[in-house]
């Protein structure tokens, strides 16, 4: 199965590094986050992934060409300019890499890369996202329910702690408690390849379009995940990100 990676937006709400690369080659942990979760589809068998580019491709496009040679082992003779590739990288990915338009919308993107697609029901995520998310049983629970297309529903993180109040004073601090939020998309997808044609062309959104209508229909499902979910839509998420890293068990990283 193939999964498919919208890395095309412009990440205006983390401007401060954005400015050079695209939001999905923003790094934690010395990696790009899309190299994070492409690790994430790996673990689960999906080997194959079609990254819907947009704005800076570019620079997505030169990281994996260049991957072999920066990731792997290589061998230079001088005299003929000759390059032998050594060993073998853990990385044994098929990525292809597809300009969607720069100002095509989430939808419209994933239209362009129907050729990838090909007939065959696939996976999709955004390219700002990881979690612990078990995407086999997300793709068991798809395959159970018969429907076009199974979003993947997450409690977004605590941010801050409350406060209770009695007479004007404040008589506790308490931590937020995650359960008590609602649940939102939490951007790991599988659908049928028949979702394609509901989108209507390169201005249509994922989410007011194509999941608004698929909901309409009754075709869309939910898969509830109650462990860790994190976007990266700040400075401030990055730096949680790379703590958690950093700290040498960081919740979303669930291979070897």
């Amino acid at each position: 199965m193939i999964a498919i990676i919208l890395a095309g937006g412009y990440g205006t709400r983390l401007a401060e590094e954005t400015r050079t690369v695209p939001k999905p080659m923003v790094e934690v942990g010395g990696r790009p986050l899309l190299w994070h979760i492409m690790k994430l589809y790996a673990q689960h068998g999906c080997r194959e992934f079609g990254v819907a580019l947009g704005y800076k491709g570019e620079v997505i496009k030169r990281y994996f060409l260049d991957y072999h040679m920066v990731r792997g082992d290589f061998s230079v003779d001088l005299a003929s300019g000759e390059v032998t590739r050594t060993g073998d990288l853990d990385e044994d990915w098929v990525i292809h890499l597809a300009d969607t338009g720069l100002d095509t919308q989430t939808g419209g993107r994933l239209a362009r890369l129907r050729e990838l697609v090909d007939g065959r029901t696939f996976m999709l995520t955004y390219g700002d996202g990881v979690s612990d998310v078990d995407l086999t049983a997300v793709r068991d629970f798809h395959a159970g329910h018969g429907k076009l297309a199974t979003l993947t529903a997450v409690r977004p993180p605590a941010r801050y702690g409350s406060l209770e109040l009695a007479d004007g004073h404040v008589s506790r601090f308490s931590e937020k408690d995650p359960a008590s939020e609602s649940w939102v998309n939490g951007g790991f997808f599988v659908m049928e390849p028949a979702v394609l044609d509901m989108i209507e062309g390169d201005g249509t959104e994922l989410e007011k379009g194509l999941l608004t209508a698929l909901s309409e229909r009754g075709q869309l499902m939910a898969y509830r995940h109650e462990g860790f979910w994190q976007s990266m839509d700040t400075l401030r998420d990055k730096t949680l990100l790379n703590k958690l890293w950093d700290g040498g068990d960081p919740p979303w990283r669930t291979w070897a």
